[in-house]
């Protein structure tokens, strides 16, 4: 059966957590290409995804790069278009989300949907999901493990910038599609779970999250707006670390962050005023309809996808 759609899991030493997830995959009416990128496991997940799931395609490094590394990968490695990209933690509960997900793609701007999912450890409110369904309802982003992804368009921006590593990389993805006039929409599928990983590595995205929302200020924030948002970003930085007692790993984050742009390693590519100031409307008060606002966006044309040759340098672009 020819996929419709392809599963791209970056995968680190979560071994159950996985299976869980590839056979939900596996009960979906949308036929799935699968494909698994494990990060240096050392639990026998590769030995799992082989014996269990011949069908699936398995890339391996002996080192952890990342989540945004390896999401990158997988998604050039994709033959189709739509990519769902998830974490290894997430699992499909409705055997339609994928098919219903990929009726969403229906409009030449829609780049990315975030799929509605629930936190199922905690409580069972349902995130990412539109208010409506009488139209588009765009946001400012999206999570790792619920949401869908043109694969030509996602090539085009550059992918997602590696040295994010983790945290926050999706953020700063969602709003290079807006520079370029694609927009992120709010699901109306039904939920994902999202069964968050008792071997979640804390303080890593503790000291990842602090360093990445300063990277995300120098390389996309206007001249005009940075002063601004640096100093609202270091002080809510050091605010989060003292309610959550995590104040170390926190400022060493945020020092982190300064320190990265201080060397020159990475390059200010800010967005246009217009576009930050629509990001900024979008995560502070909430979703928008796309017809509200597709004035302020540049014009697109229907995406032709890439040939495999010019894969690899779009996704350097984000460098």
């Amino acid at each position: 059966m020819t996929a419709l759609a392809s599963l791209v899991v970056p995968t680190r030493n979560r071994q159950n957590e996985l299976r869980a997830l590839l056979l939900s995959a596996a009960e979906q009416t949308a036929p799935l290409e699968i494909i698994v990128m494990d990060d240096g496991s050392t639990d026998g997940t590769p030995e799992m995804v082989r014996q269990e799931f011949p069908h699936a395609r398995l890339h391996q490094i002996t080192t952890g790069r990342g989540p945004a590394f390896q999401r990158n990968r997988g998604i050039t490695l994709a033959t189709t278009n739509v990519i769902f990209p998830l974490d290894d933690d997430a699992k499909f509960i409705s055997s339609r989300t994928v098919e219903q997900t990929l009726a969403e793609f229906d409009h030449p701007r829609v780049a990315a949907i975030a799929i509605p999912y629930i936190n199922a450890r905690y409580d069972d409110r349902v995130w990412q999901r539109a208010p409506v369904s009488d139209d588009h309802w765009i946001t400012y982003a999206f999570i790792g493990a619920a949401h869908a992804i043109r694969r030509d368009i996602f090539l085009e921006v550059g992918g997602y910038r590696e040295h994010f590593i983790y945290m926050g990389e999706e953020s700063d993805l969602c709003l290079r599609l807006l520079e370029k006039g694609y927009v992120t929409c709010l699901g109306h599928a039904d939920p994902i779970h999202h069964l968050e990983s008792p071997r979640r590595d804390n303080a890593l995205a503790d000291r990842c999250g602090r360093r990445n929302d300063v990277l995300f200020a120098w390389q996309n924030v206007p001249w005009n707006a940075l002063p601004l948002h640096l100093a609202a970003t270091t002080v809510n930085g050091i605010l989060t670390g003292i309610r959550s007692r995590h104040f170390l790993r926190m400022l060493q984050g945020t020092l982190s962050g300064y320190a990265g742009f201080i060397s020159g390693r990475y390059e200010r590519k800010p967005v246009r005023k217009e576009i930050y100031h629509l990001h900024r409307r979008l995560k502070k008060c909430g979703a928008q309809k796309l017809r509200e606002v597709e004035h302020q966006l540049s014009p697109v044309q229907i995406a032709q996808g890439p040939t495999r040759r010019e894969d690899s340098a779009k996704i350097a672009r984000c460098r």
